[in-house]
């Protein structure tokens, strides 16, 4: 069968004032009419480009096709005239981006600019294409449909938004559908909701997908067919059947051990890759992956491997045969054997506190009891007031965090769970008092943090330190590392600067950085090395307690596991206790040892990890468990029951927040607000009909 979509030997090389950058080089993918190609691999490993690359959306940024060809339908796109290409752009090859705000106009309603798309492609005139936005506009899920067209992309929510982008995208019945990481950015029931969306519309419109993600689950749900992609070079192809049965690669390998399942076994360290990715000014000879390979040889090093045809499936590697027939001598085929016989490496051991000159606390082996609570938050309120004009506030308030009770355990790791809305950020800035408290009480080691004066508090605030979601944003990009990592030192202790670089230099070795860093600028890493440095500055007061909001949500699979096995080395040897928040449940299962759920400000479930995941007593966790992708094809999760998005805390729903997307919600759901009480010893539900 001819493909749709076909790129031969593809190089693609971006201006830069260090000169000439090769971005991509030689790939090659091809898409059949109908299928669902998904494209994986690491942050800068060139996936977004090869994407760009195929409606020549390089050209706006720099980039040139310096050799290659890509065919589209029997038309060569890298010499097709610009005028012909834009009416191909939008028409029949459509593409939804990452983040869908820089889709859209902000100064232009969202009708407005779907009406435009449609028009501009001569598929009907005005009256036809408004039509046509609603129906679509409706096919997508969106209520309201005729309200949504009047509004600006600013006054939708994340999901709406990128439900509102695959609409237009789709406006124009295009065949082939390049979506860029398209849930990256929402939480999981969403992402749950706009897969299945796709997976509707491709069949209906008989699209071909192009799908790129670093989500190995959402591969295994929607990919016919895999390209795994690692420092601008295909590194193995293969459909999704083989290449999760069996990976061929030694990286394909290492991103599948990097995986955390609902399975995997949480007392055990997470795999990962060592290492990170390349810089492209700085590739290494031969495969560019010996580096981080625990199988790398001479020839390695030397000599780089072309895709060749192994078992079915090509894969760049010179031993990808007696790798795999090791793996089947070793373990056997399938799943259960790969992880153990194509194993890459483990995250590198940081070096003990005594050896990187810190000290060292002596891990209980006794469980906390509930008597020894670090945190007590009682009645916990923080609502913003609504302003009509610059100084006059309204009636109505931001319900962010609405009568929140519950403790953190001395030594623990609490995950706080939720979609974006529910309040789990505020949660944390207020129980840290990095914003003030509407009502409520919040006590730390015995002391009350919500009464104490401004200058006790910035003192407590010592013993309570907080890891980013993005550090990058947190850090002054005009400040060496050294100096980032020193600045709490300087605010809160009288060391001189020559014992300030010392403990700088202690802390970096402690993350797994080298010290002699110190004088490097924070563009100058990776985002998993910033987030050790984050990590660094987190702990260099010796802290007590330590927020981490999202602070894996942004990385990479293979570092997401280095960070989280550095976080959970440090609270060991230092007894720190977490309060952890993040959207990935997965992630959380592994690193916590309770969990709360949040909705729309309240706290519905609390239990421990494992009791959590095996018998969710809410709806809503149940729903939350449910969204999880599963990086086995051959395990489909069930049908999306939970519709809608999280209502608005100005004016939440009267009885259960949770009823307006419940499944089995009753008259007595609507009118009576359950509390949180204990359904099962240590295992608390705010639901009127839990069960397990």
């Amino acid at each position: 069968m001819k493909p749709l979509l076909d790129i031969q030997n593809l190089t693609v090389n971006f201006a830069t004032p260090a000169g000439p950058l090769t971005a991509i080089s030689d790939v090659s993918i091809r898409i059949r009419q109908g299928e669902t190609v998904c494209l994986v691999g690491e942050s800068g490993s060139g996936k977004t480009i090869t994407s760009k690359s195929v409606m020549r959306l390089i050209e706006h940024e720099n980039g040139a096709i310096a050799s290659g060809a890509i065919d589209f339908d029997g038309q060569s796109i890298v010499t097709m005239p610009e005028r012909k290409l834009r009416e191909i752009r939008g028409r029949k090859i459509a593409m939804v981006f990452q983040e869908p705000m820089a889709a859209f106009d902000p100064l232009y309603t969202i009708g407005h600019q779907i009406v435009e798309t449609i028009v501009e492609h001569k598929r009907g005139n005005r009256d036809e294409a408004r039509k046509r936005a609603l129906v679509l506009l409706r096919r997508v899920g969106i209520p309201e449909p005729e309200t949504r067209m009047k509004q600006y992309p600013g006054e939708l929510s994340g999901g709406m938004l990128q439900r509102a982008m695959i609409a237009m995208a789709l406006s124009c019945e295009p065949e082939l559908l390049i979506a860029d990481e398209p849930t990256t950015a929402l939480d999981m029931t969403i992402q749950a909701q706009i897969l299945q969306l796709l997976q509707e519309l491709k069949e209906e419109f008989n699209m071909a997908i192009l799908l790129i993600t670093h989500d190995l689950g959402i591969a295994a749900e929607m990919a016919d067919r895999v390209v795994v992609m690692y420092a601008g070079k295909v590194v193995e192809q293969a459909s999704v059947g083989q290449l999760f049965e069996q990976p061929h690669h030694p990286y394909t390998a290492g991103l599948l051990q990097s995986v955390t399942t609902l399975d995997s076994d949480r007392s055990a360290k997470l795999y990962s890759i060592e290492g990170a990715i390349p810089n492209l000014f700085e590739l290494p000879s031969g495969c560019r992956f010996h580096p981080r390979c625990a199988h790398a040889t001479a020839r390695c090093a030397a000599e780089a491997p072309e895709l060749t045809v192994v078992n079915g499936r090509e894969v760049a590697c010179w031993h990808a045969e007696e790798l795999v027939a090791a793996a089947f001598r070793t373990a056997g085929s399938g799943p259960a054997g790969r992880s153990k016989a194509v194993r890459v490496t483990e995250a590198p051991q940081p070096p003990k506190p005594s050896e990187a000159g810190l000290p060292e606390t002596e891990p209980s082996g006794a469980k906390p009891s509930d008597a020894d609570n670090l945190f007590e938050i009682v009645h916990l309120r923080k609502h913003y007031p609504i302003r009509k004009g610059l100084f006059q506030r309204g009636g109505a308030s931001v319900r962010a965090v609405d009568d929140v009770t519950f403790q953190i355990r001395r030594g623990e790791t609490f995950g706080l769970v939720g979609e974006s809305g529910s309040g789990k950020s505020t949660l944390g800035r207020v129980v840290t008092q990095l914003e003030r408290a509407t009502a409520g009480q919040v006590t730390f080691g015995g002391r009350a943090l919500t009464e104490l004066p401004e200058a006790e508090l910035r003192e407590a605030r010592k013993d309570m330190q907080m890891i980013f979601q993005d550090p990058y944003g947190s850090m002054n990009p005009r400040w060496r590392i050294g100096d980032i990592i020193a600045e709490p030192l300087s605010i809160h202790t009288d060391l001189g600067a020559r014992e300030r670089r010392e403990r700088v230099a202690a802390l970096l070795e402690r993350v797994g950085l080298n010290p002699a860093w110190q004088e490097r600028y924070p563009h100058e890493f990776s985002g998993g090395q910033r987030q050790r440095i984050g990590i660094a500055r987190a702990i260099a007061l010796q802290p007590a307690f330590v927020l981490a909001d999202e602070a894996v949500s942004a990385l990479d699979v293979s570092v997401q596991a280095q960070i989280v096995n550095l976080m959970q080395e440090i609270q060991q040897s230092l007894g720190l206790t977490y309060l952890f928040i993040a959207h990935g449940l997965h992630v959380v299962r592994h690193i916590s040892d309770r969990i709360g759920v949040m909705y729309l400000g309240k706290l519905v479930e609390v239990a421990a990890s494992e009791e959590l995941f095996l018998h969710p007593a809410h709806p809503y966790t149940k729903a939350l468990i449910a969204s999880i992708p599963w990086p086995d094809p051959g395990r489909k999760r069930e049908s999306v029951t939970l519709r809608g998005e999280i209502p608005s805390p100005v004016r939440p729903p009267s009885g259960c927040r949770f009823h307006t997307r419940c499944p089995a919600a009753t008259a007595l759901c609507r009118e009576s607000e359950p509390e949180l009480r204990e359904w099962s010893p240590g295992h608390q539900a705010a639901c009127h009909f839990p069960a397990g």
